[in-house]
């Protein structure tokens, strides 16, 4: 047969070949090991933090009568003398430990995936945005950011309507509009100026809403902390709403359409690099405080919150002031 057959992969099938090995990896994972023992590891420092010490731990003891050292004796349930007002530490029994839920079984193979990412980081990302936000003022990487943004608006309107925010549907059809011919192809978010304010939205969101939990805490190579839900919702749904998608498959320029994802990804990195470059410098756990920080921005952008801002890290870290001031709220 000497017709010549042409394979072309899609965005879709390319973010499954991604993430293929990594679901395999914890299906193997979850076989072996219980998710009560995975995710209990000498990285969860959420716990740790909130042990108490055994050399601090209060020991129940009679009041002393004089200074001659008394051998202590436990007090009977049916002692008439005993007044209201006396405190027996023995009815108190051990204090109580409000646990953090970290939703992370597969803490190991989360933080191998983590290492990988930050290798990236390190060496590719982090100087490509120090150096992109050097090179460009500021309004130039806004502008950027708006296009990119506006491009992305056909998938956040059929969200909003999926989940049955008509008034938010309608404000990002009026910045569609607007943006598109008075914002010069969205690179000017005239919109924001007339009252429509911006706001995130995918079928991650629009699955919660529905009722879908989230699953398992997971980190993706490349793409970094996610969850089973927002990982099928934003990869492999969102682009079904994206009609530039299509036009771009159809006329054979699918790699257009891969320069721009990957545009939107650097340039949102860009624009908190600094900000993550001092948490990594200043976290007790790093791995953790990223988790933390994304569960809640999702959780922020789910309810409808201000998801344009950086969420505050877990309370118990803010606490022992290792928070960047420029992250506090």
């Amino acid at each position: 047969m000497n017709k010549k057959i042409k394979i072309t992969w899609d965005f879709r099938k390319w973010i499954l070949a991604a993430i293929a090995p990594v679901f395999a990896v914890v299906i193997a994972t979850s076989l072996g090991v219980s998710p009560a023992n995975a995710a209990t590891t000498i990285y969860n420092m959420d716990r740790m933090l909130n042990e108490q010490h055994p050399f601090a731990q209060t020991q129940p003891r009679a009041p002393a009568v004089a200074p001659v050292v008394q051998p202590r004796q436990a007090p009977t349930p049916s002692a008439p003398d005993r007044e209201d007002n006396d405190l027996d530490l023995d009815d108190l029994g051990p204090p109580e430990v409000e646990e953090v839920d970290i939703n992370d079984p597969i803490e190991p193979v989360n933080r191998i995936i983590f290492g990988f990412n930050e290798i990236l980081v390190k060496y590719l990302v982090g100087p490509l945005a120090r150096g992109y936000n050097a090179v460009l003022p500021g309004p130039a990487r806004e502008a950027i950011r708006n296009f990119l943004s506006n491009l992305n608006g056909p998938v956040v309107l059929a969200n909003d309507l999926l989940q049955g925010e008509f008034k938010r549907g309608y404000d990002t059809s009026m910045r569609l509009v607007i943006n598109s011919t008075a914002g010069v192809l969205g690179f000017i978010d005239v919109a924001e100026k007339l009252g429509y304010a911006k706001h995130r939205e995918d079928f991650g969101q629009t699955l919660a809403v529905w009722g879908i939990g989230e699953g398992f805490y997971l980190v993706l190579p490349i793409f970094g902390p996610s969850n089973p839900r927002d990982a099928f919702g934003k990869l492999v749904v969102d682009p079904y709403f994206d009609p530039l998608g299509y036009y771009l498959d159809n006329t054979d320029r699918e790699e257009i359409g891969y320069a721009l994802t990957g545009a939107r990804g650097f340039t949102g990195y860009a624009a908190f690099v600094d900000q993550i470059d001092e948490l990594r410098e200043n976290s007790l756990d790093f791995y953790g405080a990223l988790r933390s920080l994304y569960r809640q921005r999702r959780n922020d952008e789910i309810k409808n919150g201000r998801s344009n801002e950086m969420p505050n890290i877990d309370p118990g870290l803010e606490k022992r002031s290792i928070l960047p001031n420029s992250l506090k709220p």
